[in-house]
């Protein structure tokens, strides 16, 4: 029953996340694309440095293990979006061998990024969840309602990323659904083997960690320094805070319930 338990709340987990997101932003407008780019990356932002990072250092070995895993991550991809631009530049017209040209998508960089990235969270959230039930199946309800509520805001943030990197809505949507199945998988390996799978935990929590920073700092707010105008800064900021201000809401609600 507890294994059922947790397949049930895992593939919701994944499923209704991105349902719900898919809703948002199929009903969205395509010039509303590269506006609320802005607001991914203040749920990027936000589902780092008040959800991840906390776990990540609250689980970690050490302070410094953790600081060392993130810097690793970061690195490792700034050599992956070096090895997907090597790729592009011999397939098709490449921005480093090419005159500039007005561009609406960045060759599917930072789609790429964010969805490792979120496959790698999406595996920790199975394995939490399956923590939880082995506990309590209450808590372990209320564990997966919590990672649900996290989840919506976030996956939005990763549609417009996948839209941004010039993916259709239904390739966004089959991309997010693949990285969504990463949390059963968690979830049933956390069934089986939760001490060992614990281990892992720390450390996939700062790849995902870095993947988000890296994909909202280096691809993301460079291409926001575009539009320098006082009021496209100003729409700019107010998105970014909105975005922080959505996960710092879910999350207060989602803890007032555990």
């Amino acid at each position: 029953m507890t294994l059922a338990w947790i397949l049930a709340a895992t593939v919701a987990g994944g499923v209704l996340s991105v349902i719900a997101a898919a809703l948002i932003m199929f009903s969205a407008r395509a010039s509303w694309v590269p506006i609320l780019i802005s607001y991914a990356v203040g749920t990027l932002l936000g589902a780092v440095f008040l959800d991840v990072l906390p776990q990540a250092f609250e689980r970690a070995a050490s302070l410094e293990s953790m600081a060392l895993t993130i810097l690793a991550g970061i690195l490792l991809f700034f050599v992956l979006e070096k090895l997907v631009l090597w790729r592009h530049c011999h397939v098709e017209q490449c921005e480093a061998h090419d005159p500039p040209i007005a561009q609406h998508h960045d060759h599917g960089r930072s789609g790429t990024m964010i969805m490792i990235g979120d496959t790698f969270h999406n595996f920790v959230d199975g394995v939490l969840i399956a923590a939880a039930f082995l506990a309590d199946r209450e808590l372990g309800i209320v564990t997966a309602v919590a990672i649900i509520a996290h989840e919506i805001p976030q996956e939005v943030g990763d549609f417009l990323i996948l839209l941004h990197s010039g993916f259709s809505k239904r390739r966004a949507l089959l991309l997010n659904l693949l990285s969504s199945a990463a949390m059963v998988v968690g979830g049933v390996l956390g069934y089986f083997t939760l001490q060992g799978a614990e281990r892992w935990v720390p450390p996939l929590l700062g790849f995902a960690a870095a993947s988000m920073l890296y994909v909202s700092v280096a691809d993301l707010i460079p291409g926001l320094h575009k539009r320098p105008e006082l009021q496209a800064t100003l729409q700019q900021v107010v998105l970014i805070a909105l975005g922080v201000a959505t996960i710092w809401l879910v999350g207060e609600l989602a803890h007032d319930h555990v």
